[in-house]
């Protein structure tokens, strides 16, 4: 069986998604440089095709409870610091996808798909 276009559509949002965590997780982070790496995340992944666009929020406040308990100025990014959302555009059907915190473990979902 062959699948359908709001089928391929979504398969793009979760290739964007597998991009922005593996390529990004573990890299350091602290409220200093949090925006530019936002930025720069969205960047990345607006470059993959069918990406319309990608929305990074980093969780400062999450951020510096984390670091308040540690010595090092910065700590590696991991989903329970930010919030993301992207958007797939794929032969008329678009896709909004979303990565948030799901008790302990970051949750990445679709919110709609738009034909």
């Amino acid at each position: 069986m062959e699948p359908t276009t709001p089928q391929e559509a979504c398969f793009e949002a979760g290739i964007k998604f597998g991009t922005l965590y593996h390529q990004f997780a573990g890299t350091p982070v602290s409220p200093k440089s949090s925006a530019s790496l936002a930025r720069a995340i969205e960047e990345a992944v607006e470059n993959q095709p069918f990406c319309s666009s990608v929305t990074v929020e980093i969780l400062d406040d999450v951020l510096r409870a984390e670091l308040a308990e540690r010595s090092a100025e910065y700590t590696e990014l991991t989903g329970r610091f930010m919030e993301v959302e992207i958007f797939v555009e794929y032969e008329g059907i678009r896709v909004v996808a979303v990565m948030e915190m799901d008790g302990d473990y970051p949750r990445m979902r679709l919110d709609r798909v738009d034909e």
